[in-house]
C-alpha cells in the first residue's frame, strides 16, 4: 500500500511541476541560504529531479558541503521540494539528459568534463493550489491581523521517502 501511495505522490508532484521551465535552487552556503534559477529538465519526474551547471559554480562547491536542498517551483500552483543534492558525472546520463538549448545556455556541449549534473533526490514537498484564494486571503488577513493561522490548510504535503 505505501508504494503505491508513494506513485500517486510522485505522479501529485509530476503533475504540479511538469510544465514550469524555470525551478530556483537554494543551497546553503557559509553565510546562509542561496537561490538561484535552474533550467527544469524535460524529463518526466520520478522522485529525482535533474538540473546542468559547471563544475566551476559556487553551487558546485555548496552541494559537495551541504547535501539539503530546496527547490521551488512557480507556475499554476506554488511547490516547494525538499531534498538531497548529489553530482554525477556521467556521461552516458548527461547526453540523454542534453538538449540543444543547453548548448546556448552553458556555451558548451554536454561532454565538456566541466558539465556536471545535480541529482536532487525528493524526500518532501509541499504545495500551494493558486486557485484556493478564498483560503489564501483568509489565511493572509489572519496572518497580518496576528491570529493564528493554523486553523486554515491552504497547503498540502507530500512525504516521498
Amino acid at each position: 500500500m505505501s508504494n503505491m501511495m508513494n506513485q500517486e505522490e510522485i505522479e501529485t508532484l509530476r503533475e504540479l511541476i511538469k510544465d514550469i521551465d524555470i525551478a530556483m535552487l537554494t543551497t546553503a552556503t557559509e553565510e546562509g541560504l542561496v537561490s538561484r534559477p535552474m533550467k527544469t529538465q524535460e524529463v518526466e519526474f520520478d522522485g529525482d529531479l535533474w538540473f546542468f551547471t559547471k563544475k566551476d559554480t559556487d553551487k558546485y562547491d555548496e552541494i559537495l558541503h551541504d547535501q539539503h536542498v530546496n527547490v521551488a517551483y512557480a507556475g499554476k500552483s506554488y511547490v516547494s521540494v525538499r531534498g538531497k543534492a548529489e553530482i554525477v558525472e556521467d556521461l552516458g546520463k548527461k547526453k540523454e539528459l542534453w538538449s540543444k538549448v543547453y548548448d546556448k545556455i552553458m556555451q558548451t556541449s554536454y561532454d565538456d568534463p566541466n558539465v556536471i549534473l545535480i541529482k536532487v533526490k525528493v524526500e518532501a514537498a509541499e504545495y500551494w493550489e493558486s486557485g484556493n484564494l478564498v483560503k489564501k486571503i483568509a489565511y493572509f488577513y489572519k496572518r497580518m491581523t496576528g491570529q493564528s493561522s493554523q486553523s486554515i490548510d491552504i497547503n498540502e504535503t507530500l512525504e516521498l521517502n
